[in-house]
């Protein structure tokens, strides 16, 4: 019904920068949100950032107290599409990063959606 296609995932040294992107497309009526997860080994599952789209001019932005000032989150309303910038990076943000969306269909009920995953690894 809805896909979420996660994209710009790889290997980085420290200190670098990477950008994610996730795409969502399929039965789609509006996105209320879209953000991005992650999952280290052995670890829960824990928002990094997420957007939410605002009757003001800004949208509402919202980050993890250790991405704060590093990673920065932004939407194309028009392609369904939600980036992740992500600058300086450090060996502990090493995980496998989801891509989320909030999403009320066509037809059906509002949802939560989960992209595959992409995998980022900082090392050196």
């Amino acid at each position: 019904q809805v896909q979420l296609v996660e994209s710009g995932g790889g290997l980085v040294q420290p200190g670098h920068s990477l950008r994610l992107s996730c795409t969502a497309s399929g039965n789609i009526f509006t996105i209320y949100a879209m953000g991005w997860y992650r999952q280290a080994p052995g670890k829960q599952r824990e928002l990094v950032a997420d957007i939410t789209s605002s009757d003001t001019s800004s949208d509402m932005t919202n980050y993890a107290d250790s991405v704060k000032g590093r990673f920065t989150i932004s939407r194309d309303y028009a392609k369904n599409t939600v980036f992740l910038l992500m600058s300086n990076l450090k060996p502990e943000v090493t995980a496998v990063y989801y891509c989320h969306a909030d999403i009320l269909p066509y037809w059906g009920t509002r949802n939560d959606c989960w992209g595959q995953g992409t995998q980022v690894t900082v090392s050196s």
